[in-house]
């Protein structure tokens, strides 16, 4: 909106919004302004709602366990759902300060399928008062064809099919495509549908204790951030041998819009939490930084800034995969972990809530500097 009002006044301050910088910073000042201020609202309407977990959560501790137990009934009660906050936000914020091309549609498109999918769980569970929300497979039917929906709509664009069709190494040089035409067009496929799919579940695991996900969420958001500000920079995608994307440097607002919003939900969120942001942040942010991923080129480098939603999900998949097969192997069911996901492991061994999670976060940022070092290494 305001980028089209520079066009009409291409004179002082207004011609400033022609920047993407410049309209990245407002749109993070805006999202998180607006997040402080509507977040107490928010927070009080969900709660005049009912809309509070005063369930127990499947991944919660027993009874008779020691660790987490107090944690777990101080908890209870707390209003869900909070992740209206990020979406409602994010969106005015693009809405008001990016230039829109079919790459920032996309991404809110995905944005607001997620959260949708991820209110109609979180609704599910609250109504019931129980952790058993919308079926797992249902899920991953809704995301697979959300993703694939994606995934399709980029390869349809006029630019765009390389997009999708060609694999690039974080540490290689743009024209060391790994992999390139043929047979190797449909892995590189399933390459996109599986990281908007398989990241939005891992940002989902990873909610389970107070700011941990929205607090990795903002390290790897500013990652890409910065990544898809290259992309959209012809002379320094080419000094760093990084893909070109047409109209990808609008994406560096959304990335700025979510981050600002979970600065702000953030806020709220941080120990000892007064909104859980639920499923419906949770789907959504894992999604549309997949997409995002997938548009600039760079899916193979989301699993080095996202190393801990990364870290969270292969827990939870060895976890389930061990116990199974020993169970068929010995007739009994074996783990490798404590608990899963990977929090609640050391939250067992009798870590404090807030030591993982600040540890979680010195983790973020390492995988954060690793992600960034792509641009030098090539």
């Amino acid at each position: 909106m305001l980028y089209h009002l520079s066009e009409q006044f291409p004179f002082a301050p207004y011609s400033l919004l022609r920047y993407v910088t410049v309209r990245s910073a407002g749109a993070l000042v805006t999202s998180l302004l607006l997040s402080l201020w509507l977040g107490p609202r928010v927070i009080e309407w969900l709660r005049d709602l009912k809309f509070r977990q005063d369930y127990r959560p499947k991944d919660a501790q027993k009874p008779g366990d020691v660790t987490g137990a107090a944690d777990d009934q101080a908890k209870r009660g707390t209003p869900t759902m909070g992740g209206i906050l990020i979406v409602l936000t994010l969106d005015l914020s693009v809405l008001l300060w990016a230039r829109w091309n079919p790459l920032v549609i996309l991404a809110l498109v995905v944005l607001l399928i997620f959260s949708g999918l991820g209110l109609y769980d979180d609704w599910k569970k609250v109504s019931k008062q129980n952790a058993d929300g919308v079926s797992s497979h249902l899920k991953l039917i809704v995301q697979f064809v959300v993703a694939i929906a994606a995934v399709a709509y980029l390869w349809r664009l006029p630019s765009g099919s390389a997009l999708v069709t060609e694999l690039h190494v974080p540490f290689m040089p743009a024209k060391s495509a790994l992999l390139v035409g043929g047979g190797a067009t449909i892995l590189a496929l399933a390459v996109a549908v599986f990281t908007i799919v398989g990241f939005s579940n891992a940002v989902n695991l990873t909610d389970g204790m107070d700011g941990l996900a929205i607090g990795c969420s903002i390290v790897c958001t500013s990652v890409f951030l910065l990544l898809a500000y290259v992309a959209g920079h012809a002379e320094i995608s080419k000094y760093l041998l990084v893909p070109k994307v047409p109209g990808a440097g609008e994406l560096t607002v959304v990335c700025a819009a979510l981050i600002g919003s979970s600065l702000g939900f953030w806020w709220y969120n941080c120990h000892p939490a007064s909104v859980f942001m639920g499923d419906t942040g949770s789907l959504a942010i894992g999604g549309m930084l997949g997409v995002i991923a997938v548009t600039i080129h760079q899916p193979l480098t989301l699993l080095l800034a996202g190393g801990v939603f990364l870290a969270e999900a292969l827990s939870v998949m060895l976890q389930v995969g061990w116990f199974k097969y020993t169970r068929i192997r010995f007739g009994q069911g074996r783990r490798i972990f404590l608990m899963s996901p990977l929090h609640h492991h050391f939250r067992k061994k009798g870590w404090a809530e807030t030591k993982v999670v600040t540890r979680f976060y010195i983790a973020a940022f390492l995988c954060a500097v690793l992600a960034l070092s792509t641009l030098k290494i090539r």
